[in-house]
């Protein structure tokens, strides 16, 4: 007997329905368990583990023949998540289940030895390719039912072993539905994270970081060691707005995939700030693997990447960045596939201007010669530091005033006038869906959403001759003016506005 059981398979963020075809020859004389459809070591194993599962459970696994397809054949299947598939089709072959109520179902989860239900990693989007295949009903884990019940239009059943799903098939013991995990809007800073009233001084820097979260625009700190580029990154947390239930959705199936949702916070309510040491490798910042992964920048998605010691990263992990900060998404290409990965980040790094890291210091003398520091501020290249919309100088503060009792303005009400500025770029965008904030525009939304004034064209105009700004960095001037006129609730954007954008543009560093 011939049964078809539906699974699913993940290439990136993406699910594809697997059929799980089994044919049951029950006039085989010698016991052969065959898995085909290009299965890794860890599928043909399920062998196994469906074997003894079926068995430890009460049930019959006559020793026939049985040939297991995996559907379709020229996609590479990896894992265990195919266990309970292949053990329910096994059962529905045998006449030990009923075939009627596994048709629109689909069956996720690793099986143990005693028939146990376990869990597996990136049920979020297989949820979502079940629903949008017309897949109402899922079976998997317990752990992962809360994760599943996240998409609407699905109903989701915790199974805790082999033995109960038969049961729930017959009707003998009913299954309760997972119910969906209620969204309540989440304005609650996560812990440990400083507040900017804690930061004595370097009120520009913040002012410069608060455009950035504002606006979504990368942004390059340098200065001397000890200044306070760490501190007032890990900040920048504090002061964006909180994630909306698309956005965490977003987020949440690219934490499913790499395994970092927990069962009892299975949506992600914080935008993700991420800190990989400078030793990380290319794979690991960009994504790759055999299959590919996502890497920091896709779990900075909607977040924040921090890259600390920015130029100690190898020079070619450095110009990797160039296209994800461009456009948005990375793409990792493999001879077997391609896939595309989403990377909508703020960047921030932090440098030293040299090597000893006292180039420029009003205190300590720089020990570097010029071709040093010339040799080392020449490791970010010049179109890197194109892409980067905000460069600032963190100074040195001064002794009386970080021994001063006097609190700087908070992060809750910097944290107000960003979500005000982002609910702006909202509704200017409504009809615009691939639009969240400024920093997504392109050249033909610039042109429509930033109008200027005479005074402000005047010295943009100005600039671009004086600077010799590049194309690029034109439309990155345009872009951030935007968000400045943004932050001061102006629709059209004015020659102070203009005037500010332009002083982030990188500077020659004297000493």
């Amino acid at each position: 007997m011939l049964s078809v059981v539906k699974a699913c398979a993940l290439e990136g963020l993406d699910g594809h329905i697997i059929e799980v075809e089994t044919d049951f020859n029950p006039r085989g004389n010698i016991p052969l368990f065959t898995i085909v459809g290009l299965p890794d070591a860890g599928v043909r194993e399920s062998r196994e583990r469906v074997r003894a599962a079926i068995k430890n459970s009460g049930l019959q696994f006559p020793p026939k023949v049985f040939v297991v397809n995996l559907s379709p054949a020229d996609l590479p299947k990896q894992g265990p998540v195919y266990d309970l598939a292949i053990a329910v089709g096994v059962l529905v072959s045998t006449d030990q289940m009923p075939a009627g109520p596994t048709r629109d179902a689909m069956f996720i989860g690793e099986l143990s030895l005693d028939g146990s239900v376990r869990h597996v990693k990136g049920v979020l989007p297989m949820a979502y390719t079940a629903v949008q295949n017309g897949i109402t009903t899922l079976y998997c884990a317990p752990e992962d039912a809360p994760q599943a019940a996240l998409v609407g239009g699905l109903t989701v059943y915790a199974v805790p072993s082999l033995a109960v799903l038969v049961e729930h098939m017959y009707g003998m013991r009913q299954l309760d539905v997972t119910p969906p995990t209620p969204f309540n809007d989440d304005d609650s800073v996560p812990d440990g994270i400083v507040d900017f009233a804690d930061i004595k001084g370097q009120e520009q820097v913040k002012r410069a970081l608060e455009i950035a979260a504002a606006g979504s625009h990368n942004l390059l700190m340098t200065g001397s060691p000890g200044v306070g580029k760490t501190l007032l990154a890990r900040a920048v947390p504090g002061i964006l707005p909180a994630l909306d239930i698309e956005e965490a959705l977003d987020v949440s199936r690219i934490y499913s995939v790499v395994d970092l949702l927990s069962a009892d916070q299975p949506l992600i309510r914080q935008r993700p700030f991420r800190a990989p040491h400078h030793t990380i490798s290319q794979a690991g910042l960009i994504g790759g693997g055999n299959p590919p992964k996502p890497g920091e920048i896709t779990l900075s998605h909607r977040g924040v990447l921090f890259l600390d010691e920015l130029p100690e990263l190898p020079q070619a992990t450095l110009e990797v960045l160039r296209q994800p900060v461009e456009d948005r998404v990375v793409t990792i290409s493999r001879a077997r596939n391609s896939i595309t990965l989403p990377a909508n980040f703020i960047l921030i790094g932090a440098r030293n201007p040299c090597p000893c890291g006292y180039f420029g210091d009003t205190l300590r003398p720089c020990t570097c010669s010029p071709n040093i520091v010339q040799r080392y501020q020449s490791k970010l290249s010049g179109p890197l530091m194109d892409r980067i919309d905000i460069h600032i100088t963190v100074p040195r503060v001064e002794h009386e005033k970080m021994m001063g009792s006097d609190r700087a303005e908070p992060s809750s009400r910097i944290r107000e006038r960003v979500t005000r500025a982002r609910q702006r770029q909202s509704q200017r965008f409504a009809d615009h869906p691939k639009l969240q904030t400024n920093s997504d525009m392109t050249v033909s939304e610039i042109a429509e959403f930033c109008p200027l004034t005479k005074e402000a064209q005047a010295l943009l105009d100005l600039s671009v001759k004086r600077m010799q700004l590049s194309a690029r960095a034109f439309h990155r001037v345009l872009k951030l003016s935007r968000t400045i006129a943004d932050l001061a609730d102006c629709d059209t954007i004015e020659m102070a506005h203009v005037a500010e954008a332009v002083q982030y543009r990188p500077k020659a560093m004297t000493g």
